[in-house]
């Protein structure tokens, strides 16, 4: 089986969720783990910084930076490049997880959230992916890894939340582009998205429409994303791969663990058709 040991890995929204979980199933590889997020201090309502982070990082065996980081500000993600690169010597995989959610009809959007969205899954994004492409180009493995949907035209995605919609699928046109733009040249360019709804903090956002209990807990999306970033990049990229079906092909089919509840039904996520 692969493993990432010594590889670094740059992780964005990392304190907490989906991306706390993917930082930790790296470290126990013995990866080094660049942990990308705006919370350094404890947040009222939520758990979890990259100080947190970072100490379990290291606990499962890895090597950690915590880098206190906006990605909507181009200069402090270039300097979190830099400093990631002057710590561990270079970049081997960035994972895109950093992602803001708003989910509201036209009107009862306000610009300020519209604006956060852009922001944060295009734009931050994007600005990520244009700092860590030089040291991408360098590594062995080099994996770019978004957490983003499978495109579909449905309008039923678009209908209740289009300014989201839009913003996310963003991020997987993206996939789309940068696979083909790199393809040539060994880097890996994919998404990962849940079949089900995960237990995160945007559980809040479904306004109750979810509760814990009908979710898989982060760790399914981080053994996805762990099968998918041990791959070589040359022969796996430009895909959407869906949690489930990413661990199916690893043989893994009995997936009632990462059910909160296993009695309780599961609902689907966002974008699964």
């Amino acid at each position: 089986m692969g493993t990432l040991k010594n590889k670094t890995i740059i992780v964005t929204g990392a304190s907490r969720g989906i991306g706390r979980a993917i930082a930790v199933r790296m470290a126990l590889d013995g990866a080094n783990i660049v942990i990308l997020a705006r919370t350094d201090r404890p947040h009222p309502k939520l758990p979890g910084t990259i100080h947190t982070v970072a100490e379990e990082v290291e606990k499962a065996g890895g090597k950690a930076l915590a880098l206190k980081v906006d990605i909507r500000d181009e200069q402090r993600v270039k300097e979190a490049v830099e400093e990631a690169r002057n710590r561990f010597g270079g970049i081997d995989i960035l994972v895109n997880n950093a992602s803001a959610i708003y989910l509201a009809d036209t009107l009862n959007t306000p610009m300020k959230r519209y604006d956060l969205m852009v922001d944060v899954n295009l734009r931050g994004t994007f600005s990520c992916t244009n700092a860590c492409i030089p040291d991408l180009l360098k590594a062995d493995n080099p994996h770019i890894l978004n957490l983003a949907p499978p495109l579909s035209l449905n309008p039923k995605w678009f209908k209740q939340h289009s300014a989201y919609t839009v913003s996310k699928y963003g991020m997987s046109m993206y996939v789309l582009g940068m696979a083909e733009e790199f393809r040539n040249r060994g880097i890996a360019v994919n998404a990962l998205w849940p079949r089900t709804v995960i237990d995160t903090s945007a559980l809040a956002m479904l306004e109750g429409k979810v509760k814990a209990e009908n979710c898989r807990s982060p760790q399914i999306m981080a053994d996805a994303a762990h099968a998918i970033l041990i791959r070589g990049s040359r022969a796996c990229t430009g895909s959407f791969f869906i949690d489930e079906e990413v661990l199916a092909q690893e043989g893994i089919t009995d997936l009632s663990h990462y059910a909160i509840d296993p009695e309780a039904p599961l609902y689907s996520d966002l974008f699964i058709d």
